[in-house]
Formats: structure tokens, sequence, C-alpha cells
């Protein structure tokens, strides 16, 4: 079942180009694969050891002195709680794509590519295998930039797309080269992730603490680079202002995990010296992302790029949980990545309304919008307060376990970490300004010109967004049932300590 959850959007997206009705088909697999993750969920057996289940190898490649190279997938609770958000959104995604014949170019290359980009970050969760981890996340990256390229907004679509590329395309080179370095200094002979973590624990095979370090380093650069962690952040504001609302739900909200995964998944257990050398490092670049850009977020006077700029900025949190390498910073962690995926894809959703139904997302030309739009303006009020951590929702509930993880750090004195959670918060306070003043300025004041009310949201558009809102009501009321895949799996990954 996992196998078919992993190639079924690939293999729908291949139908697609053989003549499949694009959107159907779209439809069709995305909806299967969500059910299909939802069983596996219920299947999934919570045990204390953690560790993969499910899993299923083929071996590809055996040659003596080169990595044994298998198509190997495995879920434990950290990839199947990505899985459930990946295919969650996806749903989503595909759901509030425009019909075929509202979409200005090839209906088939818009819905395949969306297929290619959501089973590409299914298929990086779900790996076992180093090599396919980072193949899949490619794969997704690819049609990622032509989307841009071919139906995005704005007169530097084109231009945003080739930034996009040169900026990923070095972050993955960089990352790749700190994989290769990473296998090569364990003497692995295998790209299993099990495996190649139990060599870099065992002491005769493990790296050096020096080399940890500027390993770490590599791997850091380059996954920071695709979660857009300051100061490589530059591109992700621009590119998700300028994409298609789907593409940008996916990747905002889904294949940006990918980085945080790795760091979980591969840097942190194979190099926990390199980590702890580089700690305080992290905790410097964490703060620019939510402080720094938080104010840059403020400042923005239009929603999309608000939006972009706030997903960047919330990336700090998630890296806060991870730099404290304690099982409640990184379980708090791990379902912040879920709670973010979730909210930053409705906001994104909730924002491709508006603009197709005004042709701007300009908070100077949008106004007065609650007394003509009372749906619109409860499910953005929902979203908003979300997004800024407010109780009964899933990001709460995440942020509160990332502060108690990264304050813990230590001997029980302020140091590092506690002066960084402490001014961390203060990231909670500028979420919230700049949600409200995107509020108001849609919702209340006069009605602009521009706001010459369309019809309110359908049942059609509100099904999709209804769909991302409940589940973070019901993580945020329950975030138990996340937890409990999350905390066995955790505890199965080798943490450093502090202090």
């Amino acid at each position: 079942m996992l196998e078919l959850i992993v190639f079924l959007p690939i293999i729908a997206a291949v139908a697609i180009v053989l003549g499949s009705p694009a959107r159907i088909t779209a439809f069709g697999a995305a909806a299967i694969t969500l059910v299909l993750s939802l069983v596996l969920a219920v299947q999934f057996k919570i045990t204390e050891e953690g560790g993969f289940q499910f899993e299923s190898a083929r071996d590809l490649l055996n040659i003596p002195g080169f990595p044994k190279l298998a198509l190997s997938f495995g879920l434990d609770g950290i990839s199947l709680v990505l899985l459930l958000l990946a295919t969650i959104v996806m749903m989503a995604a595909v759901w509030v794509a425009p019909q075929e014949s509202k979409i200005k170019g090839s209906s088939k290359i818009y819905y395949l590519s969306l297929l290619l980009i959501g089973g590409g970050a299914i298929g990086a969760f779900c790996s076992t295998d180093i090599f396919f981890i980072y193949a899949f996340h490619e794969l997704a990256l690819i049609p990622t930039f032509l989307m841009i390229g071919l139906f995005g907004h704005g007169e530097n679509r084109v231009r945003t797309a080739w930034t996009i590329t040169i900026y990923l395309g070095v972050g993955s080179l960089i990352l790749l080269a700190g994989l290769i370095l990473a296998l090569v200094g364990v003497g692995a002979d295998t790209f299993n992730i099990e495996e190649v973590v139990a060599l870099a624990k065992a002491p005769e095979t493990a790296i050096a603490a020096g080399k940890q370090t500027w390993i770490f380093g590599l791997l850091l650069v380059g996954f920071g680079i695709l979660v857009s962690l300051f100061p490589f952040h530059s591109w992700a504001a621009p590119a998700y202002a300028s994409a298609p609302t789907p593409v940008t739900m996916l990747h905002a909200g889904v294949l940006k995990k990918f980085g945080l995964y790795g760091l979980i998944r591969i840097a942190m257990p194979m190099l926990p010296e390199g980590m702890q050398a580089l700690t305080n490092v992290l905790l410097v670049l964490l703060l620019g992302n939510i402080i720094y850009l938080g104010l840059v977020t403020i400042a923005q006077k239009k929603l999309d790029r608000m939006l972009g700029y706030s997903s960047v900025m919330h990336m700090g949190y998630v890296f806060l949980g991870i730099a404290a390498a304690n099982h409640i910073g990184v379980g708090g962690a791990v379902l912040l990545m879920f709670a973010h995926g979730i909210s930053i894809a409705l906001l994104f959703a909730l924002c491709g309304w508006i603009c197709e139904r005004f042709g701007t997302v300009d908070f100077d030309e949008l106004g007065g919008m609650a007394q003509h739009l009372p749906k619109l303006g409860l499910l953005f009020g929902f979203a908003a307060f979300a997004s800024a951590g407010l109780p009964g929702f899933a990001n709460f509930a995440a942020e509160v376990a990332v502060f108690f993880g990264a304050f813990q750090v230590g001997s029980g004195s302020l140091g590092w970490f506690q002066w960084t959670t402490i001014i961390a918060l203060w990231g909670v306070v500028i979420s919230a300004v700049y949600m409200l003043r995107a509020y108001r300025s849609l919702f209340y004041g006069e009605k602009l010109e521009k706001a010459a009310a369309p019809a309110d949201m359908s049942w059609a558009c509100r099904i999709p967004i209804l769909l991302l809102l409940v589940t973070l009501l019901l993580v945020g009321f329950v975030p138990e049932i996340l937890n409990q895949f999350i905390r066995p799996a955790v505890e199965g990954i080798f943490l450093t300590t502090h202090g």
C-alpha cells in the first residue's frame, strides 16, 4: 500500500500525458492517496521503540565498491505525519486549482505538475534510502520551476522562476556534497538510512568531531537554502507571490518541510557533535527568521507577499525546536511542520480566491469585504488566528512545545537557549500584528471600488478550505492525535544534549 501511495500521483501524471482527463485524474489520484494514507495511519502500530513500519525494498544496484542502491520505503511516526500533511494539502491544492477551461495554457502540464510536486514530496518523506530521499525532492522541484514560469502571476514570473531555479539548484548541490561526504565519512556500503545512522553511531566508524562540524555546516547551508533559513531566504516570498495558488500551497505547505525533515532524519543522528558545535550559529540565524523577517512581514503592502514572508518567518520556530535537540523541542518542531503546512496552505488558498475575484491583493485597493463576504471573512479570520498561534489551533500546541523544549536546554541558568527563546517569543506578537493588520485592511473600513463584491464563497470553494481548517482545529484541540506517532519516532533518533 505504501508503494501505491508513493507512485499513484506519478502514475496519474503519466496517464494525463497519455490522454486521461486532467482534472478528474488528478482529483481521483489525490483523493485515493489521502484515503490510503489515513488507512495507514489507522494501521500504524505505536511502539516504544519507534522504527519504520510497512517497509518494502527493491534492490536496483549492487556493485562492489559502490553503496547498495534500493528503492525502499517505510514509515515511522515522523514520516507518517508528514505523509498526512502532503496528502491533505495535495487534495486541497488540486481541488482549488482552476477548471481546465480557465487555464491559460496546457491544462495537462498544469495538473501533471501538481501531481509530480505532491508525489515527489510524498516519495521523499516515505523513502528509507538517502539517494531516493534526495531524488524524489528533486523530482518535485522541476515542475515547481515550470509552473512559475508558465502559469505564474506578474510580469517578472520568468525572472522569478530562474531565480528560484538557481537558488534551490545551488542549495541542492551543496546538500548533495554534504551527503556524499557524510556517507564517505562513515564508510557506508549502502544508502539505507538506518544502516548509515548505525554506522555513524558506532565508535569505530563514527566521523571525527572536527569533520562533523564542517560536514554539518554543508548540510545546514544546503537544507537551509531549501527551507529559506536566514540569510538564504530571499527567493521564497517572490516565488510564492508569483506561483499559481496550488503550487504555492504545495511548496510552502509541504515541499519546504523537506529540508527540516532532512536535518532531523539525517544530519542530527549522523553528526551530533557537528550540530552541537554550530548550535549557537543556528540560534543567531533562526532569530533572523523570526525577528528580522517578522518585521519585514509587517511592512508588506500585498497579501501574497505578506504570507510569503510569514511562511519564511515561521521556519525560525521549527529550527528552534530542532536546535534544542531534546524530545520536547524536536517533537514540537515536527508538529509545527504539520501545523504550519496546513495553515499556510489554507491562507494561500484564500489569498488565491481573493486575487481571482478582485484581480488584486493590494491592501490599499481592498477593504470593507466583511459586510458583503461574511463567509470569506469568517474563514480568513480562523486562518489568521491559526497562523498567529491562538489556542485551539495546531500551531499553538506545536509552538508551546518548541518554546518549552528550547527553554529546558542547559543547567537552569539563563544561557543562549533561554535568551533566544525569550527573544523568539516576541515573534508571536509580531505575527499577531501583521495578521490583524491584514484582516483589518481587507475586511473593515470603507468598501473600495475594487471591492465591488462578487458572490461569496460557494460550497465548492469552501470544502477544501474546511478540510484544512478542520484539520487545524482537530489537531489543536487533541494534539495527541499526532503526538502519539511523533513521540516514539523522536525517541528513536539520536539527540544531542546541551549544557
